[in-house]
């Protein structure tokens, strides 16, 4: 079933022409044996959301192109040198999210660059796009637009605010449409403080973790239909299931009231500048342990009648005496499930990220270890991780793979089609 460029249909299945030439050949890319290894995914988005969900279809065996403007390509590639980002001699955003895909450049505002991705669109198995929707109608790449090309397509489309609506045209990153408009951030923050904003890619990376499942979901019923369909979720409508064990209070008519002091909630500082958490400390018998175990009596043998904030004041008081791995080592040795909250540069020593391999490495030396993504099926094999590819790496491959000649892509260029 793999969706070779130059292959004209077979039985049972569409068929489809190559507009553009005579001389397609089957593709060159490396043929695995991954569950997706027949697909053919084409990325037409920027950025994490839409994207990742292809890299994940990717690591399963997918043949994934990437179609990037020429020149910049997608300006994702920057972001980890960026400013407020950490500084790294490598990539790492870019490797993380890109890795195993093709890169191809298109200039999709010329008829030359629009009629290559119709020819793409024709053989493809699964479409991903998070072009706003009037870049889709400006270039013709609406799912009315392309499904006529390809019946047996998966159209998966990533927006910022869904598929109707009076703001489904509004451009809108994981930061507003995520996190700002559903409420998540109003709610992230200790009382009397301003709303926290996210880190980045907080709501994408998810979000693409949602758009993957229904392109998953729609292969299985093309398996047993054999129809193809239109998919979608938004940011929005992931960051409103994210915030839905209070957000759904809301639509039953209760009223949100405001951040309150809550002791089980608050972080404690420490005297080190390290933050633990009590959350975990979840029945009366084991907070009633801890307040005894830090000098704290009066107040454990008083609960009931000791307001919030006079319990969060005294456990400020004591947890600002010692810094954090001692509070930590004592609760350790008297069995309470007090939590350290961790930092980033953490994370490599932390036993336990190791121990459950959320780290995949390349056999590549040069490609530095990238944080896997969350899908895991015992005995399904993944693809080595490979290195992201550089802006239009691949369009003389794929090109020559669409009946393209040496000329014809010497032209293509020189007009600005590809870079």
């Amino acid at each position: 079933m793999r969706r070779w460029l130059g292959f004209i249909g077979e039985p049972g299945d569409r068929s489809v022409t190559n507009e553009l030439g005579p001389n397609a050949q089957e593709d060159s890319s490396p043929k695995g044996d991954g569950l997706f290894s027949d697909l053919l995914v084409l990325d037409v988005g920027t950025w994490i959301a839409g994207p990742v969900a292809t890299t994940m279809l990717a690591d399963y065996g997918a043949r994934v192109i990437k179609v990037e403007v020429p020149g910049p390509g997608d300006e994702y590639r920057w972001l980890a040198s960026m400013p407020h980002m950490p500084d790294s001699d490598h990539n790492y955003t870019w490797q993380m999210d890109a890795r195993n895909k093709e890169s191809l450049t298109l200039n999709l505002k010329t008829e030359k660059g629009q009629a290559i991705l119709r020819s793409l669109v024709a053989r493809c198995d699964v479409y991903v796009t998070n072009q706003p929707f009037p870049v889709r109608r400006r270039f013709s790449t609406s799912y009315e637009d392309l499904q006529p090309l390809n019946p047996s397509m998966i159209y998966a489309s990533l927006s910022a605010y869904g598929e109707a609506g009076p703001d489904k045209d509004m451009e809108g990153f994981d930061l507003v449409a995520y996190w700002s408009r559903t409420g998540l951030m109003d709610q992230v923050r200790a009382v009397g403080a301003d709303p926290a904003q996210s880190v980045p890619g907080m709501g994408d990376h998810p979000t693409a973790v949602t758009l993957y499942a229904s392109i998953v979901t729609a292969l299985l019923k093309r398996e047993r239909t054999g129809e193809g369909s239109h998919v979608h979720t938004s940011l929005l409508a992931n960051g409103l299931w994210a915030a839905s064990c209070l957000a759904a209070a809301s639509f039953v008519g209760s009223d949100i009231p405001p951040a309150a002091v809550t002791p089980h909630r608050t972080l404690y500082p420490s005297a080190d500048g390290r933050h633990v958490q009590i959350t975990m400390i979840r029945t009366p018998e084991l907070f009633f342990k801890l307040l005894t175990l830090l000098g704290l009596e009066t107040i454990a043998h008083n609960l009931e009648t000791t307001a919030p904030e006079v319990i969060e004041a005294a456990l400020r008081d004591v947890f600002r005496g010692r810094p954090a791995h001692e509070w930590m080592a004592l609760a350790a040795d008297n069995d309470i499930p007090l939590m350290l909250v961790s930092r980033l540069d953490d994370l490599p020593s932390d036993p336990q990220v190791q121990a459950a391999q959320l780290l995949r490495p390349s056999p590549d030396p040069s490609v530095p270890p990238v944080i896997d993504h969350p899908v895991n099926v015992d005995g399904l094999s993944r693809e080595p991780v490979t290195r992201a590819p550089d802006v239009g790496e691949h369009s003389e491959q794929i090109l020559q793979e669409l009946g393209f000649t040496e000329s014809d892509i010497d032209a293509l260029r020189h007009d600005g089609v590809i870079s």
